[in-house]
């Protein structure tokens, strides 16, 4: 019997809209189990406001009424994190999201931005700003091993780009959460709460080769009277930015295809039950 498609939501929250879907497209193309993605928009972002054409042609309106049909659930990162959560319009519609998906006990994997709201959420983990960009691609340190970090060597690589961090004394404190993995110089990697199904990333482990290389030039032609650090260990010539290089492949593969696994486990469990 062939393995029916997993349905996945994604809330994309990023800039890039149409580069991060293909990007996750691309991302589940390369797993185990064949995947139905839906991409969503908060629909509080535009009050107000129309919703921009194509936000309508490439996505669908977040329907809190019908997250129960999905298999599993991704909050993607969002350029915002220098702002306070309550600073942020749409979100008390995500703290909904997360109430239902938490009610149907649905899988979640926060990346980036949505990790650090769904922490601040759900746990109380305190979001405070970084000196500088983290940014460019760096070895990760596996502090305990899980399913997810299965098959990724100790210094696997992996991109970051973020301008905030989370307390990680409250993390290591908390009884519901595991730190998995964090950078060389200690920066998140990524944490999880094993009960309730739900993974925190904080590296862009769904980037593509050029992707870092956009996000710079986005923020430099945005503005372009500002100093902008390059992004670290990515280039071939980093003098010139040429050459960018997708050195962390190996570990996207092996990460989402994990946690797609764990996935199919938790689908499995439940038909159990039912049984």
């Amino acid at each position: 019997m062939a393995t029916p498609q997993i349905k996945i939501g994604i809330l994309n929250l990023m800039h890039d809209k149409v580069d991060t879907q293909k990007r996750f497209t691309n991302v589940f193309a390369h797993t185990t189990y064949p995947v139905e993605l839906t991409f969503l928009y908060p629909q509080t972002h535009y009050r107000g406001r129309a919703v921009p054409d194509l936000v309508q042609q490439i996505s669908q309106p977040l329907d809190l009424n019908r997250v129960n049909e999905f298999d599993a659930f991704i909050i993607t990162g969002a350029p915002i994190e220098q702002l306070n959560f309550n600073d942020v319009t749409y979100i008390d519609e995500i703290r909904h999201l997360i109430d239902q998906l938490v009610r149907f006990d649905i899988p979640q994997l926060y990346i980036c931005w949505g990790a650090m709201a769904a922490a601040n959420y759900l746990y109380g983990i305190e979001k405070h700003r970084l000196s500088e960009k983290l940014f460019g691609i760096f070895p990760n340190h596996i502090v305990n091993q899980g399913s997810l970090l299965a098959g990724l060597p100790d210094g696997f690589l992996a991109p970051h780009a973020r301008y905030a961090e989370l307390d990680h004394q409250q993390i290591i404190d908390h009884p519901d959460l595991v730190l998995e993995a964090t950078t060389i110089d200690s920066d998140l990697f990524s944490f999880r709460a094993p009960k309730y199904q739900q993974s925190f990333l904080f590296a862009h482990l769904e980037y593509g080769r050029e992707a870092l290389l956009k996000e710079y030039r986005r923020e430099k032609n945005a503005y372009p009277d500002r100093e902008y650090a390059k992004p670290q260990n990515y280039f071939l010539d980093s003098i010139h930015m040429k050459g960018p290089q997708f050195k962390w492949q190996p570990a996207q593969h092996i990460y989402f295809d994990n946690w797609l696994q764990t996935v199919v486990h938790n689908l499995q469990n439940k038909q159990l039950v039912k049984e």
